[in-house]
């Protein structure tokens, strides 16, 4: 009887292999070689996979209590100038995700009409295209629909050295599937602690997780729709389904506030954006991306690859500088000093810096 210890306990293996008989055919094929035995007592000795702890935030989202009378921006130039230097933060950000492969996934949820796709398209402007990939999320396909919900997620992890954006995600199980009732109750429940399972997988693996939700009052919704019904250009945003959930408001904050209670963790908190001002929403949404994105992380351009430098001075006749010096000068390929470009360095310390 085979015995493996697990933890503290143990675990019976009843079933035993059956004798060999000496003089059978051997069951193994013609010229197959025999691995060692496997010894259980060593899975004993095998040290646990170190594993993120899933411990949920004390601090509670209320949706009534954020303020919807953030401080405005002075004006359209202020806006613009805040979204140019953080765009060029972010797009530094990314090249150093790719060039140390790491991966990242964004996360946007709330009100619908609250300004989740302008965000997403001002973020996604300065980044290099062929770094990030957009999923807008909607309702499951048939295929999807036979499959555990979490699946169609899973194809959309990012690879490594890009980011996933999503507008909208597997947050839909604990909010319009549930307000809607189209996963029943004790499925719904049961998704907050599959998402922490989820997420807790792709932490430890390495990804970072950005989570925002955008919250806009009734008010400023009901605005919000008058304008895309008045426009021909935005109408096809709104759908009967949008008009239908705003009679459910109550419903959506409660299972938005169940939400942030449940799945609201110390490596993947969520972060409530005040979003009555689109342009505040905006700049709001590119800070906590970029804090979150370069926590840990040294935001710098990578070092000329050695190769790179060689092949440049043999077959083009350029000297490419080499790494900086302590007295703030580096050497270019003749072994003369040469001083930095402190504008172009100083444009990638910015990154580095709120």
């Amino acid at each position: 009887m085979l015995v493996y210890k697990n933890g503290g306990g143990t675990v019976a293996d009843a079933v035993q292999p059956p004798p060999f008989n000496q003089t059978a055919p051997c069951w193994f094929p013609a010229g197959c070689a025999v691995l060692p035995a496997f010894h259980p007592s060593t899975i004993a000795k095998t040290p646990p996979m170190a594993r993120t702890e899933i411990r949920l935030l004390k601090e509670k989202v209320r949706l009534d209590r954020i303020p919807t009378d953030t401080a405005r921006l002075a004006g359209k130039a202020e806006y613009e100038a805040m979204l140019k230097t953080l765009q060029t933060r972010l797009l530094h950000i990314q090249q150093t995700y790719f060039h140390e492969r790491r991966r990242a996934i964004l996360v946007f949820e709330g009100w619908d009409a609250a300004g989740k796709g302008g965000a997403i398209r001002r973020l996604a402007e300065p980044l290099d295209p062929r770094g990030v990939h957009v999923w807008p999320i909607g309702a499951p396909t048939p295929a999807e629909q036979g499959r555990h919900y979490l699946w169609r997620f899973w194809q959309r992890v990012p690879e490594p050295g890009t980011f996933a954006v999503f507008d909208r995600s597997w947050y839909g199980r604990v909010l319009v599937e549930r307000v809607e009732g189209f996963a029943q109750p004790g499925a719904w429940k049961r998704a907050y602690d599959e998402i922490n399972e989820f997420e807790r997988q792709l932490v430890d693996d390495g990804v970072r997780i950005v989570k925002l939700f955008f919250h806009i009052t009734p008010e400023e919704q009901l605005e919000r729709f008058r304008e895309r019904l008045a426009n021909p250009y935005k109408r096809w945003k709104l759908t009967e389904e949008d008009l239908r959930n705003r009679g459910r408001w109550p419903d959506y904050v409660k299972a938005a506030e169940d939400m942030f209670d449940r799945t609201s963790t110390s490596f993947a908190p969520w972060y409530a954006i005040p979003a009555d001002s689109k342009w505040s929403a905006r700049i709001a949404c590119l800070e906590i991306v970029i804090d979150a994105l370069r926590k840990g992380v040294t935001v710098a351009p990578p070092p000329v690859d050695p190769a790179v430098r060689r092949a440049a001075a043999d077959l083009l006749g350029i000297h490419v500088g080499g790494e900086p010096e302590q007295d703030g000068t580096e050497k270019d390929g003749t072994g003369k000093k040469k001083r930095k470009k402190a504008k172009a360095l100083e444009n990638y310390a910015g990154a580095a810096r709120p």
